[in-house]
């Protein structure tokens, strides 16, 4: 039994897929078959089913894949350890982003990391919360910029901070004069209001409607969107409201301003973390970003 043959029935369990997960180990669709086929004489058992449509563990394959995760994960650790002793501050860290939270908060980061740390290469990978858990749990990514809570037990992660959610409202809404008066605006007030969410597998999406469900109403959802910025423009022309973070909210826009409104006590947050696969070695370069993104963090929710 060999490492490569390991990650070769890892990488096919993940696909589900003979030729993409080909792709992805860079070898040819036959090569890899064979090697899977000489693995599975050795053990005396199928991983796989193999069929037209799909291809399946076996309970041996599933049994496989756990046990085959660990001796990968240990090597990897061996490797980023002695890495760590021989290189010191040089490494590489692959950074997963929700786009909209990362467009915000990583230019004020990844600055200062660099400026502290030049030597350390940063890889971002941006998707959707749901889609940036799976990488995480799968070693894809060695830390992703997630919110809690997070779906895959899997995971463990350290804490940015919290951050405040504010109401978006168009500038002709009557509820845009509490800017100026300072009255703050319960969420059980927006039961008639047209909402503007994001699309399914974003995490905030999820988050605004469970705040809805709390203050006892369904929201009526008009219009979504992949994309922040494209809520906000479309709440600043009078099409709905919409919840934001507050890192988004009070960041500069030139057209399409909505009103940001504070919302009543007990105002509604999220805590932002960096999340990892438990049991996944943390290099140093890995540990300096966190401990960067957490004072920087910081020092934003200060100003």
């Amino acid at each position: 039994m060999e490492l490569r043959q390991l990650l070769y029935v890892l990488q096919i369990a993940n696909e589900r897929n003979f030729s993409r997960a080909a792709e992805k180990l860079h070898i040819a669709q036959p090569s890899l078959s064979q090697q899977l086929s000489k693995l599975e004489r050795e053990l005396g058992v199928m991983l796989f089913q193999r069929n037209t449509s799909a291809v399946e563990l076996t309970h041996a394959g599933t049994k496989f894949v756990e046990q085959a995760q660990i001796i990968i994960d240990a090597v990897e650790l061996l490797r980023q350890e002695m890495t760590d002793i021989s290189e010191l501050r040089t490494g590489r860290v692959v950074v997963g982003s929700m786009p909209i939270t990362g467009a915000h908060l990583l230019p004020h980061v990844l600055p200062v990391f660099k400026r502290k740390y030049p030597e350390i290469d940063i890889t971002l990978l941006e998707d959707s919360s749901m889609n940036l858990e799976k990488l995480t749990a799968s070693g894809q990514t060695d830390l992703s910029l997630l919110s809690l809570p997070l779906e895959i037990p899997a995971l463990a992660y350290e804490i940015l901070g919290e951050e405040r959610i504010d109401l978006a409202v168009p500038p002709e809404h009557p509820l845009a004069v509490r800017m100026s008066t300072g009255v703050r605006t319960s969420l059980e007030e927006l039961k008639q209001e047209s909402f503007i969410v994001l699309k399914e597998g974003q995490g905030f999406r999820k988050m605004t409607v469970d705040l809805c469900r709390q203050a006892g109403f369904e929201p009526s959802v008009v219009f979504e969107s992949n994309n922040m910025e494209t809520v906000q423009s479309l709440v600043a022309a009078g099409m709905g409201v919409t919840l934001v973070p507050r890192f988004i909210s009070r960041a500069p826009r030139s057209e399409f301003v909505p009103v940001y409104l504070p919302l009543a006590e007990p105002v509604p947050s999220r805590t932002l973390v960096v999340a990892y696969r438990k049991g996944r070695y943390l290099s140093k370069a890995a540990e300096a970003f966190i401990d960067t993104f957490q004072t920087t963090v910081a020092e934003l929710a200060q100003e």
